[in-house]
């Protein structure tokens, strides 16, 4: 009774139980339907049956009473997609057919959406409008605009972000040259010496240095002023933005310096696994650096190479974009957000880019607490092909604070190959108060493993191979199961993106949450947190709980990930599939490893309801972890996107699996203890409790969940202990 319960709470809003060919194998093939509206009566015949010297009839229209009007738009405002309970109850009370009552909500609903567009479009013809008069303003300003120094014409242009840095550092050096001469002419006796004045559009202000001052033929004048410099820059000028600009530049020439020095910087461990950077050889070099580690923190600092398949241009783009950033590594991004942009690069790309950004960084548990970090991110391109990317903490600017986190400079060098390929040196330096996590995580995150270089570049290295297979054409039509149509491989795999995202934004412990910790669950602990869903056409509306768990299991990471992925298996964990047999339709193949790949599921069970059922999974692994992640999924609606339909308009309620090793490859733990090779086993699931958003929480769902979480956990420590015995 309880799998059936779960079943259908969890399926409740997908219609799961549409009416499907007898040849299952239809299932997947490309249907025509049309839909007619409730209230329309078409009158006479039509076609060849029709008369040439009869006029036909025009439609008539049933009209609604002023009162089935009136009840509907209450109805509306209080839940504007009701189920089909909700359409049959209010069609009984109104004298209307459930059919009449849908399609008058879908009525309702189109118009609410051309109105809302409307309103948009005015605001937006507003914005508009009042940009192009700022812009003609500021054209006219610019036109009469002349030099503060000479009178003359200003030469206005955009000044790049590395022009504007030595700018400012050559009039640092300058005024302190200055007060170095005024003491040695006060106390030695010489003369004090005269600057010249640098014009901004003087090139020669860039070839000085240090050593350099002193007269110049045919320049007088004063010292060009950092203030003077800043105000060349386009947009109002923050108080703290020379200090960001020269905490940025320093961080990408210690980016550039660690990325390049082997030993003494960084020295082998004793298995040769991983690099070690030498903290008193780092104080050497960096003396200044963002300043002294804080009380209680300690310094997790790691670096990683590979070549992966993409060009560096691309990489580049992937890095700067938050949104793709976010996405091609949302299993360690939680959420992250451009706050400003100080430059947009020059010469049309990112060199010389600069932005302030807040992001939060995640392992795909509720035992991790995340971290969070205010940095600045700055792109630079060192040479031909070869480009930079740096961040770096700037809580110094906000010292009222308190942060768990703070980055040195960590980020990627990245180098062109041949043939569309690139090479990798990832940098990735931290100092970090970690006494909240679990302790079964402990050596993974001590090890760096959790956080660092590593996992990044394994994260870029699995996307860049799943991004390849998205772009494939040479794909076989003779395997039976392959999808190789281009445009349905490319929504599927689109479609697979969501979920995997939606899954680990629900998986981890991320402050944007409010958790609720329940105990018994024969695990650590089971953290619930719900989520009310009303316009978003990805989720089914209506409440959503979502439940994540944590615990070990002394058996190695890639035996869990292989028995959870297998479809064969599926019957002895997932209590949904309520012992039917799975097969697996059709698979999209996304990498060298062949645990990475989408596939589509189906489940053959006596259960009607259940033999409609189908499922979208997406395994993946790399060395530092791996992930099997699925959701029921609407049969018409996944027709649609085989054929390249959008997929953004697919309901998804992603569950699944983050299986992460126990520690570093050195483990010493004993045969039973956590380090020893086993799995750390992270289950979650995201479950519709109600399809209506307003409705309240009740206990007996939390409970539901609750053994729905116990319950598969027990299985699979059933099954996985029993294999390995």
């Amino acid at each position: 009774m309880f799998q059936s319960n779960m079943f259908d709470s969890h399926l409740h809003l997908l219609d799961m139980a549409h009416k499907t060919p007898e040849n299952e194998m239809d299932l997947i093939r490309d249907e025509e339907y049309e839909s007619k509206s409730g209230t329309e009566i078409m009158e006479g015949p039509s076609g060849d049956d029709q008369d040439p010297s009869q006029r036909p009839k025009r439609k008539r229209y049933h009209r609604h009473t002023q009162h089935q009007i009136q009840e509907m738009e209450s109805f509306f405002k209080e839940c504007p997609h009701p189920d089909d309970k909700q359409r049959k109850e209010l069609g009984r009370r109104l004298g209307l057919e459930p059919l009449q009552i849908k399609f008058w909500f879908q009525n309702k609903r189109t118009q609410m959406k051309a109105q809302h567009e409307r309103s948009e479009n005015s605001q937006l013809r507003e914005e508009n409008e009042k940009l192009r008069a700022d812009n003609i303003r500021y054209k006219d300003a610019l036109s009469g605009a002349t030099c503060p120094n000479c009178g003359g014409p200003a030469a206005i242009g955009e000044m790049s972000f590395d022009e504007q840095h030595l700018r400012i550092e050559n009039a640092r050096l300058r005024e302190e040259i200055d007060r170095i001469s005024g003491i040695a002419a006060k106390y030695v006796g010489k003369p004090m010496l005269s600057y010249p004045h640098l014009s901004p559009g003087s090139s020669r202000s860039l070839d000085l240095g240090v050593g350099s001052f002193g007269p110049q033929p045919g320049l007088t004048g004063e010292i060009y002023g950092a203030s003077d410099l800043l105000r060349s820059v386009s947009g109002p000028i923050e108080a703290d933005k020379p200090m960001i600009i020269e905490l940025a530049v320093a961080a990408m020439e210690e980016l550039i310096r660690t990325a390049q020095t082997g030993e003494p910087l960084w020295l082998p461990t004793i298995d040769n696994s991983v690099e070690a950077l030498n903290e008193d050889e780092y104080v050497r070099i960096f003396p200044r650096g963002i300043g002294p580690k804080p009380l209680g923190f300690k310094s997790e600092a790691s670096r990683e190479s590979a070549v992966v398949i993409m060009n560096h241009m691309n990489l580049v783009e992937i890095l700067m974009d938050v949104n793709q950033w976010s996405s091609v590594f949302s299993s360690i991004v939680s959420r992250a957000v451009t706050l400003e942009v100080l430059s947009t690069g020059v010469a049309g790309n990112y060199n010389g880019a600069l932005q302030v950004m807040n992001a939060e960084f995640q392992v795909p548990s509720p035992l991790v607490p995340t971290r969070e970090n205010y940095f600045v991110r700055y792109c630079k391109q060192h040479g031909d092909g070869t480009w930079a990317v740096v961040d770096v903490s700037l809580d110094n600017l906000r010292p009222a604070s308190i942060s768990r986190c703070r980055r040195r400079p960590s980020g990627c060098l990245i180098q062109e190959l041949p043939n569309g390929y690139s090479k990798v040196t990832w940098i990735e330096h931290v100092e970090v108060d970690d006494r909240a996590v679990h302790n079964i995580y402990k050596a993974l995150v001590d090890s760096g493993l959790a956080f660092g270089a590593r996992r990044w570049v394994a994260i870029l290295d699995r996307q860049c191979e799943r991004l390849a297979s998205v772009m494939a054409n040479n794909i076989s039509t003779g395997d039976v199961g392959v999808i190789s149509s281009p445009k349905g491989r490319k929504s599927m795999l689109k479609l697979a993106e969501r979920m995997v995202m939606s899954f680990c934004t629900g998986v981890g412990a991320s402050t944007a949450h409010t958790w609720t910790t329940l105990s018994g669950s024969g695990a650590d602990d089971v953290r619930v947190m719900t989520r009310k869903s009303m316009d978003d056409p990805g989720r089914p509306p209506g409440i959503v709980l979502s439940a994540a768990t944590s615990f070990w299991l002394p058996v190695p990471p890639k035996r869990v990930f292989d028995f959870l992925r297998d479809e064969n298996s599926r019957s002895e964990w997932d209590i949904l599939s309520n012992g039917g047999l799975v097969e697996e339709m059709a698979h999209i193949a996304n990498g060298r490893d062949p645990g990475n790949s989408v596939s589509l599921l189906r489940v053959n069970s006596a259960n009607s309801s259940q033999s409609n059922m189908l499922i979208l999974q997406e395994s993946c692994a790399d060395s530092t972890g791996s992930y099997v992640i699925y959701a029921p999924v609407d049969i018409i609606a996944m027709n649609v996107v085989l054929s390249g339909g959008d997929p953004d308009y697919v309901a998804l309620l992603p569950s699944g699996f983050a299986i992460l090793p126990d520690g570093p490859g050195d483990q010493t733990g004993g045969v039973n203890e956590v380090g020893s090779g086993g799995s750390l086993l992270t289950v979650a699931f995201q479950i519709l409790v109600d399809s209506v958003p307003t409705a309240k929480l009740s206990l007996g769902s939390v409970a539901t969940v609750n053994s729905l979480i116990k319950c598969t956990v027990e299985r699979i420590k059933g099954a996985v202990l029993c294999d390995s015995a």
